[in-house]
């Protein structure tokens, strides 16, 4: 990204972008002041995204195999600041490597959540299937599941579609306790996309964030790796 610093690279795998649409009005009570909710057709989105973490790495340091794999599972939402530059922002971040939430939170701003995570995959002759769970630290409920099969390599979203608004995303927006906004870009190679069939779902993470998300997701994609460079916070607004 023109401009930035980059600080780290990672790949991101075993993506599953589940969504659900909102009213507008209920995201934007959320946000903090500087970001204004981001609307396709007049809805808001809330998405649950399952994914595995690999080759995680500071600039000029090697992946390290106790820290540099592990699990996450996000709850975001689409967002603009006032100059209409979008991004994501994010409700929770359960994570099963305790070092990355703590260096997560502190160092980016974002609300990571330790958590106890499995993931698996099955295969038969049909395809791939992806078995996920997570359980946040203190939850009193049953994991949270996920499970979704892939059958094909899938393609880059089409410029303009809901498939793009949702995930062709290359920057973050966060805030400290005092409600300081930063900002912050990631660069990747377009997501090559494409519907999996999904056979396991949880709404819990988005309820725990507030959110009542009613029956199956309006969308579901799954996505291949990709390798990402993490730019540096900056400071967004006035202070």
């Amino acid at each position: 990204m023109p401009g930035t610093v980059a600080v780290g690279t990672q790949q991101w795998r075993d993506l599953l972008f589940l969504h659900w649409p909102v009213h507008p009005a209920a995201v934007q009570a959320t946000l903090p002041p500087g970001l204004i909710v981001d609307t396709f057709h007049g809805d808001a989105w809330v998405g649950i995204v399952p994914f595995a973490m690999a080759r995680v790495r500071p600039r000029f340091l090697p992946p390290l195999p106790w820290l540099s794999w592990f699990l996450e599972l996000n709850v975001r939402t689409y967002v603009r600041d006032r100059a209409g530059n979008p991004g994501v922002w994010f409700y929770s971040l359960d994570c099963n490597q305790p070092v990355a939430v703590a260096l997560a939170r502190s160092l980016f701003h974002l609300p990571y959540q330790h958590a106890r995570m499995r993931a698996r995959r099955e295969r038969d002759h049909e395809g791939e299937t992806l078995q996920y769970q997570c359980r946040r630290w203190g939850q009193p409920s049953p994991p949270w599941r996920y499970a979704w099969s892939t059958k094909q390599l899938g393609a880059p979203a089409a410029d303009g579609s809901l498939d793009y608004f949702l995930v062709e995303r290359y920057a973050l927006y966060c805030a400290t306790a005092r409600q300081r906004l930063y900002r912050g870009t990631v660069s990747h190679a377009p997501y090559a996309v494409h519907t999996p069939t999904v056979q396991a779902f949880d709404t819990g993470p988005a309820t725990v964030a507030g959110f009542t998300l009613e029956g199956p997701p309006a969308s579901a994609l799954a996505a291949q790796p990709v390798d990402v460079t993490i730019h540096a916070l900056r400071p967004h607004g006035p202070p």
